[in-house]
């Protein structure tokens, strides 16, 4: 009795999400629907169920439930294992094609999923240059499809992300889209025209279809009958789905989901959670904590293109001073990683452990006498020096550089605290650090926008505070971040980061086949960013995350997170004891 109460005032919370027409109907066919439904919180509404469109998070989450990709990477060695595909793609090297087999699929409206809606994807891709997608299917020649499971690309040139970039994109149907393009062509604007196009009910091919979306209170996606994975065993995982349904709620702070994860409101909050939750988390009954390595860099940024930054030996001594152990244990609470490479080491195929670090192991009396030494050699010089005749630490003042002129003040920007109070804290560390050594450092907290524009768009800056907070598995980003065809307005280069020789073998590991010769090209690039240090990686923080433990299991951990398609295709209701 006293458990069917419970059920009956857990299953009215739960009505209050729907409208009463989709409650009654989900009633009917799942009558203990607390076990049937997943629920999910989001810190923000979803923007869009344009795939095309999705650039934000909430989207993308939604939408990687519709959509589906050939290939996907496992959990445990992040290898790519076939999704959509049957297989792993053959590649002729004298012929530069990659031929792909398909597995037997339908759409969510039960039409065939056949080799023609991955070509007209890549068609749709290419014709509209779609940003994010654009620039990895660029280099395709043409598209065949000899029969309805096989796809064969015809490459223009190697390209070594093909698998990674390319073969990653969700795939979608040609007889929605079509005549979406159609229509788009006959704009003045064709691009805008298909980004901005309402998609009120996406045909997919995923674990979940869309049936309704309340803005403002929920959106839900029910268990599709037709997914091609549904009892298949992928990576010797069987997949599912096994619960009946994903129901989102949004909630506008962390402090509130918070408190819905822990009333039971909810059974996964889908973001990361901030280590000053964890105590009152970790001590409330039936939640668990995951704790992942996230694929993310965090790092001060220089201007490279003026002074003071465009001196190397500058960027080392400030590199020196940088206590990056202090903003791991202290700001970070321990919940994460320092980094001295560009490639986060939880990325263990490309993280190459060998780059330089500056400053490890010393206290702080140690990093300002060395920091000072190498200054002073390269011809900087004080009114008061940082270290006095004596060989003692003391307070510096009017630094003078090699050429004898004053060093100007200069502004480290950063995300504001309220955005992210990590950046901002690190911002006004590095400041008190820079300081012992006389540098006139200034940390400045700066609304996001205006930021991005001073750095990206304007070049109107000295240093900042930024971060990635899920890089790409493969570190085609070192390219984009420090190639020197990329310092332009609003271009990804944003150090304004010049040398000849990474760029050549940026250019050479963007076509190199050979993934053991590739291993060595990145390799190479990551210690010339170490020495050079354009940026400076700071931490890598933990991925935190907390579902409830009395409903279901099956969650499956792995880099960035359980938010991932194992885990949805997997979570299965929690048997209850009659």
């Amino acid at each position: 009795m006293v458990q069917n109460r419970a059920n009956h005032k857990s299953i009215s919370q739960w009505r209050r999400y729907l409208p009463i027409g989709l409650a009654i109907v989900l009633c009917a066919c799942h009558p203990n629907m607390d076990q049937a439904i997943l629920k999910v919180g989001l810190s923000e509404e979803p923007r869009t169920l344009n795939v095309w469109l999705a650039g934000d998070a909430n989207s993308r989450k939604v939408l990687s439930q519709i959509y589906q990709p050939l290939y996907e990477r496992e959990p445990q060695n992040l290898n790519f294992v076939p999704w959509l595909a049957a297989e792993l793609p053959r590649y002729d090297a004298q012929q530069q094609t990659y031929t792909v087999s398909l597995r037997k699929a339908q759409w969510s409206d039960g039409t065939a999923l056949t080799s023609a809606d991955v070509a007209f994807t890549g068609s749709l891709i290419k014709e509209f240059q779609i940003p994010r997608y654009a620039s990895k299917w660029k280099f395709i020649d043409k598209i065949e499809t000899p029969d309805d499971a096989t796809v064969v690309f015809h490459l223009q040139q190697p390209y070594a992300t093909f698998l990674s970039g390319t073969l990653t994109a969700p795939i979608v149907p040609a007889h929605q889209w079509q005549p979406i393009a159609d229509a788009a062509r006959k704009t003045g604007k064709p691009l805008a025209a298909l980004l901005n196009h309402p998609i009120e009910h996406p045909v997919g091919c995923g674990p979940f279809v869309f049936r309704k979306w309340q803005k403002g209170n929920f959106l839900y996606l029910e268990k599709n009958l037709r997914f091609f994975g549904t009892n298949q065993n992928i990576d010797g995982r069987r997949l599912g789905p096994f619960v009946n349904g994903l129901l989102f709620k949004v909630y506008g702070t962390s402090d509130v989901a918070v408190l819905a994860l822990r009333k039971g409101d909810i059974d996964m909050f889908w973001m990361g959670i901030q280590p000053g939750y964890l105590d009152i988390l970790t001590h409330a009954p039936h939640l668990q904590i995951f704790t992942n390595e996230k694929s993310a860099l965090y790092f001060l940024g220089f201007n490279t293109r003026r002074p003071p930054f465009d001196d190397i030996t500058l960027r080392r001594a400030v590199a020196i001073l940088v206590d990056k152990n202090f903003i791991v244990n202290r700001i970070l609470q321990g919940k994460g990683r320092q980094m001295d490479a560009i490639i986060p080491p939880g990325n263990t195929t490309w993280y190459n452990p060998m780059v330089k670090g500056y400053g490890n192991g010393m206290d702080r009396r140690e990093r300002i006498r060395t920091a000072f030494s190498l200054l002073a050699k390269a011809g900087y010089s004080w009114e008061t020096p940082p270290i006095n005749a004596n060989g003692d630490i003391q307070s510096a003042s009017t630094i003078k550089l090699p050429d004898g002129l004053l060093m100007t003040p200069f502004t480290i920007l950063t995300p504001p605290a309220d955005y992210d109070p990590h950046r901002a804290m690190s911002g006004m560390m590095i400041q008190e650090w820079l300081r012992d050594l006389g540098l006139p450092a200034y940390a400045r907290p700066m609304h996001f926008g205006s930021l991005l524009k001073k750095v990206k768009a304007d070049h109107d800056f000295d240093a900042f505070v930024l971060g990635y907070g899920r890089l790409s598995l493969d570190p085609d980003y070192l390219h984009f971040f420090f190639y020197s065809g990329n310092d332009r307005k609003n271009g990804w280069n944003m150090s304004g980061y010049h040398n000849e020789t990474f760029d050549r073998l940026a250019l050479q590991s963007e076509n190199e086949m050979d993934a053991t010769i590739r291993r060595q090209l990145i390799d190479q690039m990551q210690v010339i960013i170490g020495e050079d240090l354009p940026y400076l990686p700071l931490y890598d923080p933990d991925l935190i995350e907390a579902v409830r433990t009395e409903r279901f299991v099956g969650w499956v951990s792995m880099i960035d997170g359980i938010g991932n398609p194992w885990s949805f295709c997997q979570v299965k209701p929690l048997e209850q004891p009659s």
